[in-house]
């Protein structure tokens, strides 16, 4: 997938392709966002034309000062990668910032949209763009003709509920592993380089590989999960611990991210290693004393082979 950074205004050397675009943030690449792409590489090989997509980089709220936003669903990477997934075959990561915001509805469409080749738009029934958001999806229809086609799509809905980054970001919040995979149609994952703890866990008999973020992702409630980890292309379940580890009174307390493999040993040291997140098991609380600590991660193991066996029953 080819991936073009743009600003406002445009370079006027570019030279378009005719395309199908999805926009949108997309952040979480969620269901709702996946049947608006979809519905762009549809559209695409209707008219013959390249599946795309446009999305902003930061977040819109966040220079319009409605929201501070730190952590994402999908950091951009990630979520360029998911496009790619779905058939997107060029990105248009767009630099959202104070001029680009003060364009009226018209004007983004006469000085992006149609610079860029757009044959066919494709967005949530929630887009809304221009100045001070006064375009709507439905504007794209009218400021559109003769130029593209525009298709809007429903809200996909799950439980009576639209589905949303918002309710992902919620279920993500309460270690509700099950509503975030229905919401996105797969786990919840986050990626890291393994880096040299304190050896703790190895000590216990539970040696855990620590990882470090190296992308700004939002991380789920503090707590243990199941999970499946997957290190230099293999796969392996395993317990993650989310936390500050009240039990060793560390003096300089720090949230920590440290999963251990159920199938696997070795070292990992400066390896990536994906964290697809798969059910809570219990919240983080403080032990009298290590022994105690070890007895509750044999319990969390058999709890994990419980569930898993449950998933095949």
């Amino acid at each position: 997938m080819e991936t073009i950074h743009l600003m406002y205004p445009l370079d006027q050397s570019i030279n378009p392709e005719s395309v199908s675009l999805a926009i949108g943030f997309f952040d979480g690449v969620h269901r709702g966002h996946q049947a608006v792409i979809k519905e762009a590489v549809s559209l695409a090989e209707e008219l013959g034309v390249t599946p795309a997509v446009m999305t902003f980089d930061p977040h819109p709220r966040e220079v319009l000062g409605k929201d501070s936003i730190r952590r994402y669903l999908t950091p951009l990477s990630e979520k360029l990668a998911q496009f790619a997934r779905l058939g997107v075959k060029k990105a248009f990561v767009v630099r959202f910032d104070q001029n680009l915001s003060a364009l009226s509805k018209e004007e983004f469409v006469a000085q992006f949209l149609l610079p860029l080749g757009a044959k066919g738009v494709v967005t949530g029934f929630n887009f809304s763009f221009g100045r001070a958001a006064e375009g709507k999806a439905r504007d794209l229809v009218e400021l559109g003709k003769g130029h593209f086609k525009t298709k809007i799509i429903d809200p996909i809905r799950q439980n009576g509920v639209a589905v949303s980054s918002t309710c992902l970001r919620q279920a993500l919040a309460e270690g509700d592993m099950h509503t975030a995979w229905q919401i996105l149609g797969r786990p919840y994952s986050l990626a890291g380089t393994v880096i040299r703890g304190d050896q703790r866990g190895r000590l216990m008999g539970y040696p855990t590989a620590n990882l470090d973020l190296e992308m700004p992702y939002l991380v789920p409630r503090s707590g243990v999960y199941l999970v499946k980890a997957s290190v230099d292309g293999a796969e392996s379940y395993g317990l993650m611990n989310i936390g500050v580890r009240p039990t060793f009174s560390d003096p300089a307390s720090r949230e920590r991210l440290e999963v251990h493999l159920l199938e696997r040993s070795g070292n990992f040291y400066d390896k990536q290693i994906r964290v697809c997140f798969y059910h809570f098991l219990r919240e983080e609380r403080k032990f009298r004393n290590m022994d105690a600590l070890v007895e509750q991660i044999e319990r969390d193991r058999q709890e994990a082979d419980q569930w898993l066996r449950s998933l095949v029953e």
